[in-house]
């Protein structure tokens, strides 16, 4: 089992109960900068079955938001090109229809997908066997817990997207191609998703071992 040590977001605790007029209350998470260390991922992903498993891998690997990535179909995905687009996106054209997007993904999560392909036995037109919102947050919640990560609440699957860019940052990895594939402008990035770099060698080589080679120099190096 993967020892998962202290990290500095532990003092950010917290959440505090909101009435809403109608009288229903809810909680609201006091710290939405809550990302994973790549430990803490790990144990995590450990814990997960087979369906979480693709649920979690395919959001760590892209970045996407939950419901972009239950929209994508197998013809999605671009094997020889090492990507997939996102027609399901939040940003709108001015005529008011979705602005596609279109993700670089590393050749080891090109090669899980097809893994994936042949296990569910999915056709082109099909989607990934991805969860919806509230079953991926439960589960979320659910194993953090049993992991010993004491604050559990502070993590949603949107914590997932934030971890995704903190990490390509941390990696040093071009400014502009991390907000060109998040969808993001550089001060929105920066303002509301990047979090402080404290990770050391070893964190980052585990980073690596996650998400292979994303945005990696040596893989556009092979190319050559």
């Amino acid at each position: 089992m993967i020892k998962i040590k202290p990290n500095h977001f532990a003092g950010m605790q917290g959440s505090h109960k909101v009435t809403r007029s109608d009288g229903i209350r809810y909680t609201v998470r006091d710290n939405r900068h809550r990302i994973f260390y790549p430990d803490e991922w790990m144990a995590f992903y450990d814990t997960l079955s087979t369906r979480q498993k693709v649920t979690f891998h395919f959001l760590i690997n892209t970045g996407a938001r939950i419901n972009e990535v239950r929209n994508i179909q197998v013809q999605d995905v671009d094997f020889d090109r090492n990507s997939v687009i996102i027609r399901w996106t939040k940003a709108r054209n001015y005529d008011g229809t979705r602005r596609m997007r279109v993700l670089s993904v590393s050749t080891e999560f090109i090669k899980w997908i097809k893994a994936v392909i042949r296990h569910f036995k999915l056709k082109p037109e099909d989607n990934f066997p991805i969860l919806t919102t509230p079953p991926a947050n439960i589960c979320l919640k659910k194993a953090l817990r049993k992991i010993g990560i004491k604050d559990h609440m502070m993590f949603s699957v949107h914590n997932v997207r934030k971890t995704l860019e903190t990490w390509l940052i941390a990696l040093d990895v071009d400014s502009l191609k991390v907000a060109k594939h998040f969808g993001h402008s550089i001060t929105v990035a920066s303002t509301f998703y990047v979090s402080p770099d404290t990770f050391n060698f070893d964190d980052k080589k585990a980073i690596r071992g996650i998400i292979g080679n994303l945005y990696s120099r040596q893989r556009f190096e092979s190319y050559q």
